[in-house]
């Protein structure tokens, strides 16, 4: 995360999995744009690469986009009215085999009575999130904590047989997440936040499986590297400049323009042997939330929470591969892309056998790079349509590498 624009080391061991995904999300499309609180920026699945985790598999999916470093007094809470699901497919059929559910929950100090001050001779409720230092051994100032529960689907996300994740040493199904960095008056050091962050990562049980697994959920370093202004300025700028560089090609720092951004992590470290099905041992991965069909704002709000939820829940936001909905899915589609699932992607093929992303590049470059180059380039984007090469990349997955297969591989 970026306390005031410095970076402090992750907390949560990163870990995981069969194949590796990576994907980057913001803002992608009208709806989730009014609600950030449950907007998907990122999901990485990985194999652990840290000594003594082989075996492992971390997932990461981070949500909040654009998180201000100095974004009080309320910070970044994860919305108490929404589902948080992560959903991995084991046996290739695009659907979910295994969903952790996440359900977070947001209470004031003082048994959510908000913490008070005597001012002559009155109780008064004050108006800040911590009143003081904060620290892992001491969180007794704080006015605002969050926590969340989990639970481990197996089979279809809302019918599939249910059961409680839990913490591994006293069996509870509530976890804390820290609060945001305020500053280093609080925490008294990035090195200290750091030290009170680490000390939410709590090892878990989970439901059918002998080994245990590791959990963290709170805010961190925004790990995307992107020029989003100028991206969506007709790219309005060089990516790649080797000219700058002696050394060669590298990235211009100046192109992440969210390199002092913070996003929320929710993070899973899980035994690759719990995760595997009948397949070929490839995992497949995606992260969504959703809200409830109806929300209804209390009047007046109080006591009674900011709003009430009812009915089924919607899926809102999706994310697994990279940049899909922002410079693929066509802006009529933006929104369904998000509320639809892996299984119904053939309704958005088009998109990526014949996309337009390479036509708009051609249009804005192609004449500056032949008058560059000195030549005469009738077209800079690829010929060879429908792109099969694509398909492979986003959605059939590259055999002996990282393809599915409902068949064990001998």
């Amino acid at each position: 995360m970026k306390p005031q624009n410095r970076k402090i080391a992750v907390a949560v061991a990163a870990a995981l999995a069969a194949s590796v995904s990576q994907a980057s999300s913001h803002r992608e499309a009208p709806n989730i744009t009014r609600m950030p609180a449950v907007d998907a920026t990122d999901f990485y699945l990985f194999n652990s690469y840290e000594p003594g985790r082989a075996g492992y598999v971390t997932v990461l999916a981070n949500y909040v986009p654009l998180q201000d470093p100095y974004g009080g007094p309320n910070y970044f809470a994860l919305d108490a009215g929404a589902l948080y699901e992560i959903h991995l497919d084991n046996n290739g059929d695009a659907r979910e085999d295994l969903t952790f559910q996440f359900r977070f929950n947001n209470r004031l100090g003082d048994s959510n009575r908000g913490l008070a001050l005597d001012i002559g001779g009155e109780s008064v409720a004050v108006p800040l999130k911590n009143i003081g230092p904060v620290s892992a051994a001491d969180k007794s100032l704080l006015n605002f904590r969050e926590s969340y529960s989990i639970q481990l689907v197996r089979g279809d996300r809302r019918s599939g047989t249910t059961a409680a994740v839990r913490r591994a040493g006293d069996g509870s199904n509530v976890f804390g997440k820290p609060y945001d960095f305020v500053g280093t008056k609080t925490f008294g050091s990035v090195a200290g936040y750091e030290d009170y962050a680490r000390s939410f990562i709590q090892d878990i049980t989970i439901p059918g499986c002998s080994l245990p697994g590791r959990v963290f959920v709170g805010q961190r370093d925004e790990p995307f590297a992107v020029n989003l202004g100028r991206v969506f300025d007709l790219i309005n700028i060089v990516p790649v400049d080797g000219s700058a560089f002696p050394g060669g090609i590298q990235q211009d720092p100046a192109n992440d323009i969210i390199a002092d951004k913070n996003i929320t992590s929710i993070a899973l470290e899980l035994p690759q042997k719990c995760l595997v099905g009948r397949g070929n041992g490839v995992i497949g991965g995606w992260t969504t939330a959703s809200v409830r069909k109806t929300r209804t704002a209390n009047a007046p709000i109080g006591g009674a929470g900011v709003e009430t939820g009812a009915g089924n829940w919607v899926q809102v936001s999706r994310l697994s591969n990279p940049l899909v909905n922002e410079v693929v899915i066509g802006l009529p589609d933006k929104d369904a892309f998000n509320a639809s699932e892996p299984r119904m992607d053939a309704q958005f093929a088009t998109y990526v056998t014949n996309p337009t992303l390479p036509a708009l590049v051609d249009v804005l470059f192609r004449d500056a790079v032949n008058a560059t180059l000195g030549t005469n380039i009738p077209n800079l984007a690829p010929s060879n349509l429908p792109r099969l090469d694509l398909v492979t990349a986003f959605l059939t997955g590259f055999k002996a590498v990282n393809q599915q297969s409902t068949v064990r591989a001998s």
